[in-house]
């Protein structure tokens, strides 16, 4: 009987993975051999059970036709970090204010550590991440940021705001059939390194690359 019930269970759940399937072809059809850029939170990656969903559902897209890249932030992870070290996170405009300290932390824990964890996340389900950081052959160039807060100016420190994209590499790596992870880091005109937004890295790389959808995820 427990067998009987255990099949039944089963069934059940590959009936509701088909029903999904069969609404979503439809947008597999029209989205075949597309890029699409998707934007994988910070907040996102502190659910096992999502970053386990996330990563699957990124391999199933490129086994589908399409064309994904991932840019990930890594904000929660960040201060995290900033926190064991004993520095504060200071935070004008939405923006976290980065310091030359606070910015050799950014640049280690996003590209050392969240985007390493991205990339096993996905090859778990197949072998196709690449990851690379926005300051790899200049994806992302950016210049300091200026904010304001209640009118008056604030200091945001390397905060950068992105003015270019050169997404040759990128492309490369979606002709080989990889997925790129790339993290949100930029290097300025003179080779200074700036921490920039994920959402906004997303749409720039998303607009470089003539992608049909950008998603985020936070």
């Amino acid at each position: 009987m427990t067998a009987v019930t255990a099949m039944t269970a089963v069934e059940q759940s590959a009936l509701v993975k088909a029903a999904t399937l069969i609404e979503a072809l439809p947008w597999l059809e029209q989205f075949h051999g597309e890029t699409v850029v998707i934007k994988f939170g910070g907040h996102a990656m502190t659910d096992e059970a999502l970053c386990f969903a996330f990563a699957q559902d990124v391999v199933f897209l490129r086994y589908a036709g399409l064309r994904p890249v991932v840019v990930h932030g890594g904000g929660p992870q960040i201060s995290e970090h900033l926190g064991k070290l004993g520095i504060e996170s200071s935070f004008a405009a939405g923006l976290r204010v980065t310091t030359p300290e606070t910015m050799d932390v950014v640049r280690m824990v996003l590209t050392g550590q969240v985007n390493r964890e991205v990339i096993g996340l996905i090859n778990r389900h197949g072998p196709f991440a690449v990851g690379m950081s926005g300051e790899d052959a200049n994806l992302l160039t950016a210049s300091r940021a200026h904010a304001t807060v209640d009118g008056a100016p604030v200091d945001l420190g390397q905060v950068g705001e992105i003015h270019t994209v050169d997404p040759g590499a990128v492309r490369a790596l979606i002709a080989d059939g990889r997925i790129p992870v790339i993290s949100s880091v930029a290097r300025g005109s003179a080779g200074e390194i700036y921490n920039v937004n994920a959402d906004t890295a997303a749409a720039a790389i998303a607009v470089a690359l003539g992608a049909a959808k950008l998603v985020l995820l936070t």
